[in-house]
C-alpha cells in the first residue's frame, strides 16, 4: 500500500530517507516532552516543502499524537491551568495563522530563536528557581504560544515552562500539555481549513504516509520517559527548549544566506 502512496507524491527514493528520518526523530522528541516537531522536522522538511505547507501538515500529525498521548492519562490533566491557557491560546493561534498566510516573519524567528536560547541557558545556569510562576503568566504564554504554534508549530516549548513552573508532578504537566496541545491543533486545523489549505490531497496523502512514523517516534518517545523524575524531565525539557531555541536560529540564518 505504502509504496503506492509514495509513488503518488513529488519525491525520490533518495529524499523519503531525510524526510521519514526527520519526521521519526521529531516525534520521538515530542513523546518525551510534548513539542518540538516543527523545530526537529522543520529543518529536514524545508528542503522539500514551503513553510506554509510544513506547518498544516505537522497539525495534522501533532493532533494524532497529542490526542494519543492525552488519551491514557486524561486523568491527570490540571483542569484550571488548562481552563486559564486556553482563551489565550485560542486568541494567539488565529492571529498566529493569518500571519502565516500574509506576512514573512524572518524577524520574529529570530527573535524567538534568541529569546528561546536565553531563557533555557538561564534556567540550565541558575539553580534557586521560584517554586511557582504566578497565574497571570497564562496571559503572555497562552497568546505567545498559540501565535508561535501557527506560526511556526513551536508554541509548545512555553506551555512546557508555564506548566513545569506550576504544577509539581510531571504527569500532570506532560497531560495537560498533551491536552492543550490537542485543543490547540483542533483551532489550527480549522482555521486551515477555512483558508482552504487542506484542499491540497498531495498535503493529505503525504499526512497518511508519515503517519507510521510518527506513531514509531511517540511510541519510542514515552517509552523513554516512564522511569524519568520530575527533575529529570524539567531538565531535558529545558535542553531541549535551547536545542529549539538554536534551530530557530540556525534556520533564520540559513533562509538569511538563501535570499543573498
Amino acid at each position: 500500500m505504502f509504496p503506492e502512496l509514495f509513488a503518488q507524491l513529488p519525491f525520490t527514493p533518495l529524499d523519503w530517507l531525510p524526510i521519514l528520518f526527520g519526521v521519526g526523530a521529531a516525534y520521538i522528541v515530542f513523546g518525551i516532552a510534548g513539542f518540538g516537531t516543527a523545530l526537529v522536522a522543520g529543518p529536514v522538511l524545508i528542503n522539500f516543502l514551503p513553510l506554509s505547507q510544513i506547518i498544516p501538515l505537522l497539525v495534522l500529525l501533532d493532533f494524532v499524537a497529542a490526542f494519543g498521548n492525552w488519551l491514557p492519562a486524561r486523568k491527570a490533566v490540571a483542569r484550571p491551568e488548562l481552563l486559564r491557557l486556553l482563551p489565550c491560546m485560542a486568541v494567539g493561534c488565529s492571529l498566529g495563522v493569518v500571519f502565516l498566510l500574509n506576512l514573512k516573519a524572518d524577524l520574529l524567528l529570530l527573535l524567538m530563536g534568541v529569546f528561546i536560547s536565553a531563557y533555557a541557558l538561564y534556567s540550565l545556569a541558575v539553580k534557586v528557581r521560584p517554586t511557582q510562576l504566578a497565574a497571570a503568566w497564562s496571559v503572555p504564554m497562552g497568546t505567545v504560544g498559540g501565535l508561535f504554534g501557527a506560526m511556526f508549530g513551536s508554541g509548545g516549548f512555553l506551555y512546557a515552562i508555564y506548566l513545569n513552573a506550576r504544577l509539581l508532578s510531571s504527569e500532570q504537566a506532560r497531560a495537560t500539555q498533551s491536552a492543550l496541545i490537542s485543543c490547540s491543533t483542533v483551532v489550527r486545523l480549522s482555521l486551515f481549513l477555512m483558508a482552504g489549505v487542506y484542499a491540497d490531497p498531495p498535503l493529505l496523502l503525504l499526512a497518511v504516509c508519515l503517519l507510521p512514523m510518527m506513531a514509531t517516534g511517540v511510541w519510542l518517545g514515552r517509552r523513554l520517559t516512564l522511569n524519568m523524575s520530575r527533575d529529570t524531565f524539567v531538565r531535558l525539557v529545558t535542553w531541549l527548549v535551547l536545542a529549539s531555541g538554536i534551530a530557530l536560529i540556525a534556520r533564520y540564518l540559513s533562509e538569511v544566506n538563501w535570499q543573498f
